[in-house]
């Protein structure tokens, strides 16, 4: 009980530490949940933020790339034409600018944050045609590196800094060809040029004029920090209409760093936030039980497991990358197509303290793996014959309909980000675990969660910090008009309550909270 106690305090003292980072350098955007919509009609997620967002708690949605790319042909169109660009027109494949500003409106005045997917580390590809094959019809010539409407012109890439016989990327060891060559043939601007830096900042500000609340900036890797440095100290403050007075977007940079390359994320951490890529690719082997990994390992989990701070990181357990193979992590990474376990792996995320959790919402394809490559990775969102993006259905039980997964919509997962809402800045306390795979820790006075992952059942009595009272677990199912959907747990005067886990349960998990208490 007193070591208990003093790991209580210890992660109290960090939790505080964290609040003031996160206060003075994030701009109050908190330790919320963002769901990707990827590949979402602005449209559809301006009904999204107000039907559904909302009313359940998530803090902001990632959208995908708004400014205007590539159509690379109909109607089979790829997913990654996004990461095209031609212009900063805000015309894509989601929508016009029209709904764009429709949509950030209406989902900032229900609360809901909006962080745009932005791309500037390149434009297109080198090989990407001419004329007006992009979503707004605009004139380019990707291989005169000509782009009007911005405008660009060769001057503006880094083709004569490139050190690479081929002008891509040949070499991940060396900083300069991963920073100043092409990716995958991609058209690689030169940040430090004041024209370009300008031009980015142009287009950045005009997104926070509208009311986005910060970025995801697309291959930062690939970006020199010093650039990125200039860039974001130049955006404007967001949109009083919505945000306290003198708040600063939220920044967080794409940077794969699995240890092995000479970039380090770290290089970010004075720019803002970082995506953790190792975060999914350990968690998905814990929960798959590889290489000797048990859950009861997570006990340090974080920096104790060469993660980065916890105030400075991003995390997800998949990513629209990685979930194709994609990325980093490889066939570790749990997604959609393996519910039971990846729902339990997110779980996870949003019950523990580290790091700003980001959930994934998806589509699906007809997968066709071949030598443990699927070839269908390229499929873009449901569309119609034209190769426009169909609208998201949502059935009458509440999920997604015509290919569209909606992991978001998913029970559990809605009802994890409830919890981590609730349990916001409390430390995590109570930890058990079986020295294996099964594990149970609270927040505070808050939350308390227990996983079994073990092939065997769990039944065993915790402390879990909690008051005495009936509460209904939120994974098998909810409180509503004052009953338990699902199973009940009692929690004792002591703070103690029985819990019974199958390892054949629909899901392998119990989470109750302050608000689920009957």
């Amino acid at each position: 009980m007193q070591t208990r106690t003093k790991w209580c305090l210890l992660a109290l003292g960090f939790g505080l530490g964290l609040s003031q980072y996160r206060s003075h350098t994030l701009s109050r955007h908190g330790d919320g949940t963002i769901v990707h919509l990827f590949e979402w009609r602005w449209s559809d997620i301006a009904d999204e933020c107000e039907r559904y967002l909302a009313p359940n708690g998530f803090q902001g949605v990632q959208i995908s790339p708004p400014s205007e790319h590539i159509v690379v042909s109909k109607p089979h169109r790829p997913w990654w034409e996004r990461y095209q660009p031609v212009s900063y027109n805000l015309c894509s494949r989601s929508g016009t600018e029209g709904e764009l500003r429709d949509m950030i409106s209406r989902c900032n005045d229900v609360g809901v944050k909006i962080y745009a997917d932005v791309v500037i580390n390149h434009m297109c590809a080198a090989d990407a045609g001419e004329g007006g094959r992009s979503t707004r019809g605009s004139y380019f010539n990707a291989s005169r590196e000509e782009f009007p409407s911005v405008p660009y012109s060769a001057a503006d890439f880094n083709d004569d800094k490139c050190t690479s016989g081929s002008g891509n990327i040949e070499n991940y060891q060396d900083i300069y060809q991963v920073r100043n060559c092409r990716l995958l043939g991609l058209l690689d601007l030169a940040q430090e040029k004041e024209h370009v830096r300008g031009k980015i900042v142009d287009y950045l500000n005009a997104l926070v004029d509208m009311g986005v609340a910060g970025f995801h900036v697309d291959a930062c890797k690939h970006m020199w920090p010093k650039d990125l440095k200039v860039i974001y100290g130049r955006l404007h403050n967001l949109n009083p209409k919505w945000f306290p007075e003198g708040s600063r977007p939220l920044v967080y940079q794409e940077v794969i760093d699995l240890g092995d390359e000479p970039i380090k994320a770290s290089e970010f951490y004075t720019l803002g936030l970082v995506t953790e890529f190792k975060y999914g690719a350990m968690l998905g082997s814990v929960f798959r039980k590889w290489n000797g990994y048990k859950l009861s390992y997570l006990r340090t989990w974080g920096e104790g497991w060469g993660l980065m701070p916890s105030d400075r990181a991003l995390v997800f357990v998949d990513n629209h990358d990685n979930q194709r193979g994609h990325g980093a992590g490889g066939a570790s990474i749990l997604t959609f197509w393996e519910p039971r376990p990846y729902r339990a792996a997110v779980a996870f995320m949003l019950a523990h303290p580290y790091g700003m959790s980001r959930v994934m919402s998806s589509y699906r394809w007809d997968r066709h793996v071949v030598n443990g490559q699927d070839e269908n990775d390229w499929v873009g969102p449901p569309s119609y014959p034209d190769g426009s993006t169909k609208p998201v259905p949502i059935n009458p039980d509440g999920s997604c309909g015509d290919r569209w997964v909606c992991e978001h919509r998913w029970p559990q997962i809605r009802n994890m980000v409830t919890f981590r809402r609730i349990v916001s800045g409390q430390p995590l306390c109570n930890w058990w675990d079986n020295r294996s795979n099964q594990i149970a820790f609270g927040r505070g006075d808050r939350g308390f969660i227990v996983i079994n992952n073990d092939d065997c059942c769990l039944d065993v009595s915790l402390s879990t910090g909690l008051a005495a009272g009936t509460y209904c677990d939120v994974i098998s199912g909810q409180k509503r008009d004052g009953k338990c959907t699902g199973k009940q747990i009692t929690v004792d005067n002591r703070g103690r309550a029985h819990f019974i886990i199958s390892s054949t349960d629909q899901d392998p998990l119990v989470a109750i909270h302050t608000h689920s208490k009957l």
